[in-house]
């Protein structure tokens, strides 16, 4: 089945040194709920132990890695798994709302109000000088947050329900992002966050 079902366009959201884009409703044919299960059900989620600040740490959330390249961050490297059918509909309709190729996808499962992300920047150099990534969500909303490195500048957005937000330019040079811990409850969601891995990294 195409996942895709009809045209969507991403708003685009003034941002400094970077561009920022949101589409409320990435266009598919499989209800988000549908979504959501399978992707809880078809991935290989794992607890991964990363190093941060030479300590190590478990991740608050789950992640998977999939594609066709590996990853390092956080002082690991991370080997992918093959694409799943589901995963590679999800990847064309994204692909299509933004104009960009991705060749892997990480994937992020936060249980509840206590899992985070950590404030970072996705710049390793595998990514290119200037990354394009585009974050689907599937479940409950969380506020995603971005600070400027630089200037006083902060952004917050709520990533809700079959929603895609597009990550382009300069900003993950200008910018950190990152999700809080909440002490409201929080039900199951689901983050994919598709990129493309350059087999060589690019030199900036």
């Amino acid at each position: 089945m195409d996942l895709f079902s009809s045209a969507g366009e991403l708003t685009p959201i003034p941002v400094e040194d970077g561009e920022l884009a949101f589409m409320p409703q990435l266009p598919l044919a499989l209800p988000t709920a549908e979504v959501l299960q399978r992707l809880l059900d078809e991935t290989a989620w794992r607890e991964e132990m990363i190093t941060v600040w030479g300590k190590q740490h478990l991740q608050p959330r789950l992640s998977a890695w999939y594609g066709e390249a590996s990853y390092t961050y956080s002082g690991k490297t991370f080997a992918p798994l093959p694409f799943t059918a589901l995963q590679l509909q999800i990847k064309e309709a994204a692909e299509r709302a933004t104009g960009h190729r991705f060749n892997s996808v990480l994937l992020n499962c936060y249980r509840n109000e206590r899992d985070s992300m950590g404030f970072h920047s996705d710049d390793e150099p595998e990514l290119g000088p200037e990354p394009a990534i585009a974050s689907v969500t599937f479940g409950e909303a969380r506020t995603f947050i971005l600070k400027h490195k630089r200037l006083p500048r902060t952004v917050k957005l709520d990533l809700t329900d079959g929603s895609l937000l597009l990550m382009a330019g300069a900003l993950q040079a200008n910018w950190r992002h990152g999700i809080n811990k909440e002490t409201k409850p929080r039900g199951l969601r689901v983050n994919l966050t598709f990129r493309h891995i350059y087999s060589a990294p690019i030199s900036k």
